[in-house]
């Protein structure tokens, strides 16, 4: 295959998968959630209580805020177990992130390091066609959920996760590091190595057994009870877990209001598409990301 056949393949690969992903978008958003009130329950102290070897990760998230490690409280020990079980294998689970406040969420997409990554991606996928604010937030949208009913790390029923070596500290290969915005983000990438796309699905056999799936456009995200799961199964059923807003000193949860009201706007993006331009007009980048 020469580079510029390759180059296509990608690009409608890519082209492809975030175009699925939105309509998945969109079969959530009517999705019924019958919210049960569960509280969040904080992972680092469940996992130090339960004895479990996970590794969490210690960068800031956006803005300089601590990550919020917390999930349902009925989740917890799915997530001990399955990290036990990835420790038997000779793996160490490391959490990346968990609960995500709808400012935390909203800010994410308007960092330089995530939006002019995902600009980049943009461009290259359109490959010189002209590029609209309109195509950017439904692109945007898709790697940053962009309303909370949308979004399950604002439901606190997602993780992600890496997962590494036991024996030797390094990650475990799953063909790019998490947050990797490219053609290999879906979880059924051609274009990583055999060793890569084995190490996917041994992980997601161990965090489905205890009963979360996939998310399949991104190889890090794992969720469940929420209105992901209900539409990846096909559930007739409500999920229990939907959007929420919680009081962290008592994980006392409180179902949003408004769960399908947009983050960020159009207008919002125009103006990030003007500061990218002006940043790359004077040869700037953003600050490293606060990833992993």
């Amino acid at each position: 295959m020469t580079d510029r056949t390759d180059a296509a393949a990608r690009r409608t690969f890519w082209t492809r998968k975030l175009d699925d992903a939105y309509a998945f978008m969109q079969r959530v958003r009517p999705q019924p959630v019958a919210e049960c009130g569960e509280p969040l329950v904080s992972l680092v102290e469940a996992a130090q209580a339960a004895g479990v070897p996970v590794e969490f990760s210690s960068r800031p998230h956006v803005l300089g805020l601590p990550r919020l490690y917390f999930l349902r409280e009925g989740l917890i020990e799915p997530v001990l177990a399955a990290a036990r079980d990835m420790w038997a294998r000779g793996w160490v689970m490391r959490i990346e992130d968990g609960f995500r406040t709808r400012e935390m969420q909203r800010q994410l997409a308007l960092q330089p390091y995530t939006f002019d990554v995902i600009l980049k991606c943009i461009l290259w996928e359109l490959d010189g066609r002209p590029l609209t604010a309109e195509f950017v937030l439904r692109r945007l949208s898709v790697l940053v959920a962009n309303a909370p009913k949308v979004g399950t790390h604002m439901s606190g029923s997602a993780i992600d996760i890496s997962v590494l070596d036991r024996a030797t500290g390094r990650e475990i290969d799953r063909g790019g590091p998490y947050l990797e915005m490219s053609e290999l983000t879906p979880m059924d990438s051609p274009f990583v190595s055999r060793a890569a796309q084995d190490n996917r699905a041994a992980i997601t056999d161990v965090m489905s057994a205890h009963g979360f799936v996939a998310y399949p456009w991104e190889f890090w995200h794992y969720n469940s009870g929420d209105a992901y799961e209900a539409v990846l199964h096909g559930h007739d059923q409500p999920a229990r877990y939907g959007p929420i807003d919680v009081d962290l000193t008592t994980g006392s949860v409180q179902p949003i209001l408004s769960p399908l009201e947009e983050l960020n706007s159009l207008a919002d993006i125009q103006s990030m598409l003007e500061l990218a331009g002006r940043r790359s007009a004077n040869g700037a980048s953003g600050p490293q990301a606060p990833a992993g």
